[in-house]
């Protein structure tokens, strides 16, 4: 082995080492800006639309929001017969269940039989699975029927307890909602 010079010969010599400027300091809220990019964004989902021409943006912006713009277009008829077989099955099982769960929450039948119906279709355009099902879940309706059950007594004021449920599910609903959009 021959001496240290020699194996990293422009390492020893100083005048030929590269100097590096530190970065000057960034104002706040650029750094600010950066670092919630980094820290909600770290895979930039944004970058597709960069130098696309406003079509093309606006395509891929509906595809971003409302997949069903991005796989409807390849959709065939093999697929819609699995459909249709797949949907009968579980709607089967996702009235009924539906129904009870309304009971169990302490809430008029029907709306279970809408929970069954509206939850699928909705999904069906803005959802990223096509493999997940969606409906009413008997620990959501469970928790429904305590949580009201504490402020109303639905046998006294049917009314207000149907307007309370109304209340909480919209808002669940809307923070569902900007949990999807926001990713």
């Amino acid at each position: 082995m021959g001496s240290r010079e020699n194996i990293y010969p422009s390492a020893m010599n100083v005048e030929s080492v590269q100097r590096v400027a530190i970065p000057p300091p960034k104002p706040f809220l650029i750094s600010l800006k950066y670092s919630l990019k980094e820290t909600f964004f770290p895979d930039d989902p944004l970058k597709q639309f960069k130098n696309q021409p406003a079509l093309r943006r606006l395509l891929l912006g509906l595809q971003y929001f409302f997949p069903i713009f991005q796989w409807g277009p390849q959709y065939t008829l093999k697929f819609l017969k699995s459909d249709i077989i797949s949907g009968i099955t579980i709607a089967s099982l996702a009235i009924p269940q539906g129904i009870s769960y309304a009971k169990l929450a302490n809430l008029p039948p029907i709306l279970g039989l809408y929970s069954s119906f509206i939850p699928p279709i909705i999904y069906a355009m803005m959802g990223s699975s096509k493999d997940l099902a969606v409906g009413t879940m008997g620990v959501g309706s469970l928790l429904m029927a305590s949580m009201l059950g504490t402020e109303v007594n639905v046998n006294e004021n049917p009314e207000l307890f149907l307007h309370l449920a109304f209340t909480a599910t919209f808002f669940a609903g809307l923070m569902q909602t900007l949990f999807g959009l926001f990713r």
